[in-house]
């Protein structure tokens, strides 16, 4: 039996003591102390053939520290055997060694992951940086890394429970407003750093239940009366004329003058203009239609 097949139960006695091992989706983890490193890697290079170097990296693990990963894999007949080889290193400290000794592939990797997360490899001959230009401040990868983008525009904020509509009225609750990861108080860091007033306190979350239950009912109770639809019978025609007494109701297609018009049209000179509404002229404007 080879090493690699006795993980994740011989992780112990491969790696060391502290080292744990757990396979998921195909891909063997192992974590190893810190100070264990460079030895974890020497050994998945000689002990389990792990010669290909893929990438190094790191994540940022708010209260745990820098989680650092290698992904290395064996590259045998007819299958790969992938393995991951994970420590961390607090953030108040965050120094390795570095593993160029090991697997010359490591250089770039660890130049990228020292500007993006600040992780320092001690013995790298050119730890600079790889992206970023160098006088670029900051570790952009980093959860407490100032995010310029929303200081200058405000984070929206979340959306309470039951929040009422925009225009419900000048009691509806107001987003709670938020803070992510990365944005500072805009009174603090920013262009508008001191000109600021101090943010107010934040009501308790049983107040601000209570205040949207109360807008929601005042919305409710101000909201307008919806005009009942007729559904007694008559036409769309009669509907009009009701509506509109004086304006005459069209004729049908084939009936009176349009079917008239229709065989024989007039020209448009010797129409008779529409005859205006009896109740529109007062009885002075009335003319015999002879005297017309």
């Amino acid at each position: 039996m080879s090493a690699h097949d006795r993980l994740p139960d011989g992780a112990a006695e491969i790696f060391g003591e502290g080292a744990t091992a757990a396979l998921a989706y195909d891909l063997m983890t192992v974590d190893v102390p810190a100070d264990s490193w460079l030895t974890a890697l020497e050994t998945a290079r000689s002990a389990l053939g792990c010669t290909y170097f893929d990438w190094l990296s790191a994540v940022d693990e708010p209260g745990t520290g820098f989680r650092v990963c290698a992904h290395v894999a064996a590259l045998e007949t007819g299958t790969v055997r992938r393995l991951l080889i994970r420590t961390t290193v607090p953030h108040e400290a965050a120094v390795l060694p570095t593993a160029i000794g090991v697997y010359a592939g490591a250089d770039w990797h660890e130049r990228e992951t020292y500007e993006m997360f600040g992780i320092t490899f001690t013995g790298h001959p050119n730890l600079v940086h790889l992206l970023l230009p160098e006088e670029f401040e900051g570790h952009p990868l980093r959860k407490d890394f100032v995010l310029a983008a929303r200081v200058a525009k405000a984070w929206p904020g979340a959306k309470e429970p039951g929040e009422a509509p925009a225009g419900a009225g000048h009691g509806a609750p107001k987003r709670r407003q938020m803070l992510p990861p990365g944005v500072p108080d805009p009174n603090e860091w920013g262009p508008l750093k001191g000109q600021l007033p101090p943010a107010p306190a934040r009501p308790a979350r049983g107040a601000r239940a209570g205040g949207a239950a109360g807008a929601a009912g005042a919305a409710g109770g101000d909201r307008p009366v919806r005009r009942a639809r007729s559904v007694s019978g008559g036409s769309a025609s009669q509907q009009q004329s009701a509506d509109a007494p004086w304006r005459a109701p069209r004729p049908a297609a084939g009936e009176g003058a349009a079917g008239e018009g229709a065989e024989n049209p007039a020209p448009a000179s010797e129409r008779p203009a529409p005859a205006e509404p009896a109740s529109d002229r007062s009885a002075s404007d009335r003319r015999p239609e002879g005297d017309a």
